[in-house]
C-alpha cells in the first residue's frame, strides 16, 4: 500500500512539473585584481594591492500560468579571509540576492513582489551593478503593464529595520540603516516605447532619505526625472540621456536643496563586421553654490556606475558626491578578433564641470582595455586600465603629485562559468 501511495505521489509530481517550467542554474566567478590606483590616486608609501575574490550564485526559478517564482542565493568569498578550520564565514557575505514572485493579473498586467534587480535602459540611473561581486538589488513591489512595444513599470518601496530592543518595529518608523544614498521610501514610474529604428523611455523617481544618526527624523525627498533615447539605422547608432534632479538630499548632517542635471550622448558606427567605433560626451553638473543649504551636484544614484566614466571608478562609485561634477569626453573601438573573442579599447578625458579651488578643471585621461574570450561552457575576461592624472586630479583626490606613486594602474582577470543544472 505504501508503494502505491509513493507511486501516486510521484505521478502527481511529474504531472505538476509537466505543466510548469523549473530552472536551476548557477554562477562561479573568480576575479583576480592588481590595484595600484584603482578608485583614487595611490601614494608612493602604499604598496599595490593584489587579491582574488569569487562570487558564487545558485538560482532557482519556477513558472506556471498564474505566477513566476525566483530565488537567488549568493556568497562573495575573498581568498584567505577565513582562518583555517573556522566553522563560520568571517565576512558574513552570504545573502539572498533575489527572492520574488510575479503574479499574472491578465490583459498584460502583472505584479512583482520581493527582493529584485531594477535595471532599465543603459543602467545609468537604475541598474543591476553586475560588475560588483555583490551586485545591487531592491526590496520593492512592482506593478507592470506590457502591450506590443509599450511597457510601464511602477515601483514602490518602504524600507524598515526591526531594530527596537523589544524586537518590534523601530520607534516612530526611524530608518537606521546607513549607506550611500540608501533610501527609506521610493516611488518610481518607467515608461518605454519601441518603434522601428527608435526607442524612448521616461523615468520619474522619488527617493526619501532619512538620517537618524544626524538627528534628522523627517524624510528628505529627492526627485530624478529624465529620458533615455536610442536610435539605430544600419551601421549607425546613437543614444542620449537627459536627467534632472530636484528636491532635497542629505549630505553629512544637513539637508541641501538640489538643482542638478546629467546630459549624455553616445554615437557608434560599425565600419565592418570586425570593427565598431564609438564616441561620446557626458556632462554631469557639479556644485557651484555658495549657499551651504543648496547644491547643483547631480548623482546617478542606483545605476551601474562602473560602466560609465572609466573602469577605474574614480567618479560616482561611492565617491564624488556633492563635488565639482564631471565632463567626460570619450572614444572607443571594439574589435571582433574571432567568433569567440573581442578587444575593447577606450580613451576617456576628464575635467570638472566646475573649477577646483585652485582654478584647475582638467583631471586627466584614462585608457581602458578589455579582452573577452568565450570557450565551450565558460568565458575569460581580462582588463587593464591606466590613469594619466592631471594636476586637478591630485587636488581633487587630496594627494599631492610629489607623494603620489609614479604609475596609477589596475589589471584584472575574471573567469565566468554559468552552469545550467535543470531546465
Amino acid at each position: 500500500m505504501k508503494k502505491q501511495y509513493v507511486l501516486i505521489g510521484l505521478i502527481a509530481l511529474i504531472v505538476q512539473f509537466a505543466q510548469a517550467q523549473f530552472t536551476l542554474d548557477g554562477e562561479f566567478r573568480p576575479r583576480t585584481e592588481y590595484r595600484n590606483g584603482f578608485g583614487s590616486i595611490i601614494p608612493k608609501a602604499l604598496e599595490p594591492g593584489f587579491g582574488i575574490s569569487t562570487r558564487i550564485r545558485l538560482n532557482a526559478g519556477y513558472e506556471v500560468d498564474a505566477y513566476k517564482f525566483y530565488v537567488s542565493f549568493q556568497d562573495v568569498l575573498v581568498w584567505g579571509e577565513n582562518r583555517q578550520i573556522l566553522p563560520f564565514d568571517q565576512n558574513n557575505s552570504f545573502a539572498v540576492f533575489q527572492a520574488w514572485a510575479e503574479l499574472n493579473l491578465g490583459s498584460g498586467w502583472s505584479t512583482k513582489l520581493g527582493r529584485q534587480v531594477l535595471s532599465y535602459d543603459d543602467q545609468r540611473i537604475l541598474g543591476g551593478l553586475d560588475w560588483a561581486q555583490q551586485g545591487r538589488n531592491h526590496d520593492a513591489g512592482l506593478l507592470r503593464y506590457k502591450k506590443d512595444k509599450f511597457a510601464l513599470d511602477v515601483a514602490l518601496a518602504f524600507n524598515q529595520d526591526y531594530s527596537h530592543p523589544t524586537g518590534f518595529i523601530s520607534v516612530a518608523n526611524v530608518y537606521n540603516t546607513s549607506g550611500f544614498f540608501s533610501y527609506k521610501t521610493m516611488q518610481m514610474a518607467h515608461l518605454s516605447q519601441d518603434w522601428k529604428n527608435f526607442s524612448g523611455s521616461l523615468l520619474l523617481m522619488n527617493n526619501g532619505f532619512q538620517n537618524d544618526a544626524a538627528g534628522l527624523n523627517d524624510v528628505a525627498n529627492l526627485q530624478t526625472i529624465g529620458t533615455h533615447l536610442k536610435y539605430k539605422n544600419g551601421a549607425f547608432g546613437a543614444a542620449a540621456n537627459v536627467y534632472l534632479q530636484t528636491g532635497e538630499a542629505i549630505y553629512g548632517t544637513s539637508y541641501k536643496d538640489v538643482s542638478a542635471s546629467l546630459l549624455g550622448l553616445d554615437l557608434t558606427f560599425k565600419t565592418s563586421d570586425k570593427v565598431t567605433l564609438g564616441a561620446g560626451l557626458e556632462i554631469i553638473s557639479g556644485n557651484d553654490e555658495t549657499d551651504p543649504t543648496k547644491t547643483g551636484a547631480f548623482f546617478p544614484l542606483y545605476g551601474t556606475n562602473h560602466k560609465f566614466n572609466g573602469f577605474m571608478d574614480y567618479f560616482y562609485v561611492g565617491n564624488h558626491a556633492n563635488n565639482i561634477g564631471l565632463v567626460d569626453i570619450h572614444a572607443s573601438a571594439n574589435f571582433k578578433l574571432s567568433d569567440t573573442s573581442s578587444l575593447l579599447v577606450k580613451a576617456l578625458n576628464f575635467s570638472g564641470e566646475q573649477d577646483l579651488p585652485s582654478g584647475e578643471s582638467a583631471l586627466g585621461t584614462e585608457i581602458d582595455l578589455v579582452f573577452k574570450k568565450k570557450f565551450k561552457g565558460y568565458a575569460l575576461v581580462v582588463g587593464y586600465s591606466h590613469m594619466f592624472a592631471s594636476d586637478g586630479m591630485y587636488e581633487l583626490k587630496g594627494v599631492t603629485e610629489e607623494v603620489a606613486a609614479d604609475m596609477q594602474n589596475w589589471a584584472w582577470a575574471m573567469l565566468v562559468l554559468k552552469p545550467k543544472f535543470l531546465n
